[in-house]
């Protein structure tokens, strides 16, 4: 199963470490492939480095995409974490 979904960076100093590492934990046991897409730039959203590569600003608009066995499962709380602003 492959799954798109676009979402927006809400926190005000965008996906800086604290947020890059919150996204890899949560991946972290997933068995999908999850891929982040911003500026035409598509990265393994399971590399902190990657993640943070993307200096991805607030309110930008990034694209998830996640493949595999439990990529539903896996969108939501990604979708979720986007959506609290990764309790910052």
């Amino acid at each position: 199963m492959k799954l798109t979904q676009k979402v927006q960076v809400k926190n005000e100093m965008g996906i800086h470490t604290r947020p890059a590492t919150v996204i890899v934990k949560l991946l972290q046991n997933a068995k999908c492939n999850v891929s982040f897409t911003y500026k035409r730039e598509t990265i393994n959203a399971k590399s902190i480095l990657s993640i943070l590569m993307l200096a991805a600003t607030q309110h930008s608009r990034i694209t998830i995409t996640a493949e595999g066995e439990d990529a539903d499962e896996v969108m939501q709380k990604l979708i979720s974490a986007f959506e609290r602003g990764f309790e910052e």
